[in-house]
């Protein structure tokens, strides 16, 4: 496995017999400008969210927070979290369990595969009439259907 400097090296491992490569710390060392998200006036945190790599996936999701079940579309997908199109405004900090259908032909299966998350609304904005929600994936599991 490619290490890429993120975390510490084993000590006792790899080519180096235990000592770590020139240059290296042990220590993880931050990626990017720690407070990017505060200079561009978004949530803290909110540029490591962005972090992972995007995928502009459309698909329907079915979202349940406390104001009751939506649909929507997913706008892109990261390991970190999603963007989607819904119709009504969602707090930011609130708790959103939400259904991504993800196709068999998509994921290489016999049958769709169903993608259940819990995380938090981490970004709510509109955007030429179209509200967009971010979420970060706090749990998922996936399941056959």
């Amino acid at each position: 496995m490619i290490n890429n400097g993120r975390f510490p090296e084993k000590s006792g491992s790899g080519e180096t017999g235990g000592r770590k490569p020139e240059g290296h710390s042990s220590v993880p060392q931050p990626i990017g400008k720690a407070n990017a998200a505060e200079d561009r006036g978004g949530p803290p945190g909110f540029a490591d969210m962005q972090s992972a790599p995007r995928f502009p996936i459309k698909l329907p999701v079915s979202v349940k927070s406390s104001q009751g079940e939506r649909h929507a579309e997913t706008e892109n997908i990261s390991a970190n979290g999603v963007l989607f199109q819904i119709e009504s405004e969602m707090p930011i900090g609130s708790t959103v369990d939400f259904t991504i259908s993800l196709p068999a032909d998509v994921v290489g299966a016999d049958a769709d595969v169903q993608l259940d998350c819990r995380g938090r609304v981490v970004r709510s904005f509109e955007d030429s009439g179209r509200r967009g929600v971010g979420v970060v994936i706090d749990e998922y599991k996936f399941e056959r259907r």
